[in-house]
């Protein structure tokens, strides 16, 4: 018998059953690492979120448990998504991870931007953003972890009032954690932030408060000024307006 052919895509269709479980609802997204389906749970009708691991980027497991040992571990952080359970599922004669968490309601901060007028938000609501991300990722800096992969399709947002609902998608493991791994995380969030308010054909006419955070986006001037995200989150609470 030949070799079994690892997926490209799982594409499961509502209705399927899943570690005899999870019923598939629908699909929700794409990543590098699997696939994300939204399930409803047999018995109870709860739906969460399912994430299915491709096996050729899932070596023995070792992808999936980075991500469900580092969700426990930070389970107490806001920003995180809560982790359930992790399940085993055939799929054409290979077995395959699946993580169970809950499932996030909101849309990807680049699909937000999408429907801003000019693709961006104000500097009010960007501040806002900024300052619920930046707390967030404090607390995982607190915790002596990073998040490793901080961009605008890994930000799911929901807006309530005057700011947002803020949760982080997917995680990267780039070894033991580092300064060097806090530092890229506060560049990233810097980053997302000079980008949701129009990056650079706008930076220019952006006012001083937002220069003082951004800082030309030189990694150099940005980890020297805010060494982590506390040090952001303390910077916006103590702008003082013109």
């Amino acid at each position: 018998m030949g070799r079994v052919k690892r997926p490209v895509r799982f594409d499961l269709r509502p209705g399927e059953i899943l570690a005899g479980k999870f019923e598939v609802v629908r699909f929700l997204g794409r990543g590098w690492e699997g696939e994300v389906y939204r399930v409803r749970e047999r018995g109870t009708g709860i739906e969460r979120a399912a994430k299915l691991f491709y096996p050729q980027r899932d070596r023995r497991g070792r992808a999936a448990a980075f991500h469900a040992r580092k969700l426990h571990k930070l389970r107490h952080c806001p920003l995180l998504i809560q982790y359930h359970a992790r399940e085993t599922i055939d799929w054409r004669n290979e077995e395959v991870t699946m993580l169970v968490s809950d499932l996030v309601e909101g849309m990807l901060l680049s699909g937000f931007l999408a429907t801003r007028p000019g693709r961006r938000l104000g500097v009010f609501e960007g501040l806002h953003l900024l300052h619920t991300l930046a707390a967030g990722v404090e607390i995982i800096h607190d915790a002596r972890e990073y998040h490793g992969d901080l961009h605008d399709d890994n930000v799911m947002v929901r807006r309530v009032g005057l700011g947002f609902h803020v949760k982080l998608v997917d995680m990267y493991d780039w070894g033991v954690p580092s300064a060097e791994n806090i530092r890229e995380d506060v560049v990233d969030l810097v980053r997302i932030f000079y980008d949701c308010l129009g990056g650079a054909p706008r930076y220019a006419r952006q006012p001083r408060i937002v220069k003082e955070i951004c800082r030309g986006l030189k990694r150099s001037l940005i980890v020297r000024r805010f060494r982590t995200a506390g040090a952001l989150r303390r910077h916006i609470e103590q702008i003082e307006w013109d």
